[in-house]
């Protein structure tokens, strides 16, 4: 530039060029100078006026900048607390919901118990207010039923005496009953020694009275004749005397 057009002008301070220089890089804005000619006062206060007004304008823009990070830096904060409150909102929700799970679930537990409770109570009520039915005593067995004939005489009479212990088997009492009567409940022996004395022998193995009468057993007739109380009472006797009417092979 001729030196008539800059011997006028003031020069720049080092601070003026960092700021013409920050408003160029940043973009804030374009300065253009425009020097219309004159006095050399008037172009320096132009271009004092110029240097002033750039100031503003980068330092403006450093400023916007910033305010633009801290907008974004309390943005990101905000949205930071704003999860952590939606986190701890959905925790506390879940522990309430397990909560209300946990009680109910209690609660059932609960009913269930009491209705069991109540339930037993019902049927022990029923229980008392209806007796149970006493238990049936065992039946008795049927009697035996013999046939009313020798064979039938004989098997009852050996069951009364095994009943009571005295000995004796079917061939002994059959062999000696047909020699005494050959079968028949109503012989009677008119004139041996018995008949003699008074006392005749009677029935199927030919007893006399007072020999009946010493080895009745207990449980048949009285009746001297009675088929099944004689056969009974002559064993007795046998028995006392001999060991068994098996062992009785003639008159005794």
């Amino acid at each position: 530039m001729p030196k008539h057009l800059t011997s006028g002008l003031p020069r720049l301070s080092r601070t003026h060029k960092l700021s013409v220089a920050g408003v160029a890089t940043a973009g804030a804005a374009a300065l253009v100078f425009s020097i219309v000619p004159g006095t050399g006062a008037d172009q320096g206060a132009s271009q004092a006026t110029a240097v002033e007004n750039v100031k503003p304008v980068a330092f403006s823009a450093v400023d916007t900048a910033a305010k633009t990070q801290q907008a974004t830096i309390t943005q990101q904060a905000d949205n930071s607390a704003a999860e952590g409150k939606a986190e701890a909102a959905a925790k506390k929700a879940a522990a309430e919901k397990a909560a209300k799970a946990k009680a109910a679930a209690v609660a059932k537990a609960k009913a269930e118990k009491a209705r069991a409770a109540k339930a037993a109570a019902n049927r022990s009520e029923v229980r008392t207010a209806i007796p149970a039915a006493a238990p049936k005593p065992a039946a008795k067995p049927a009697a035996k039923v013999y046939p009313d004939n020798l064979d039938g005489w004989i098997r009852e009479s050996l069951d009364i005496m095994a009943k009571k212990g005295i000995p004796g088997s079917y061939e002994g009492i059959h062999r000696n009953i047909m020699r005494e009567s050959s079968g028949n409940p109503m012989a009677i022996n008119n004139w041996d020694i018995n008949a003699i004395n008074g006392t005749p022998s009677k029935g199927l193995l030919q007893v006399i009275a007072p020999t009946f009468n010493a080895y009745h057993v207990e449980g048949t007739s009285w009746n001297l004749y009675d088929p099944v109380a004689n056969i009974t009472a002559a064993c007795n006797y046998a028995a006392d005397r001999y060991g068994s009417m098996d062992n009785v092979n003639s008159a005794y």
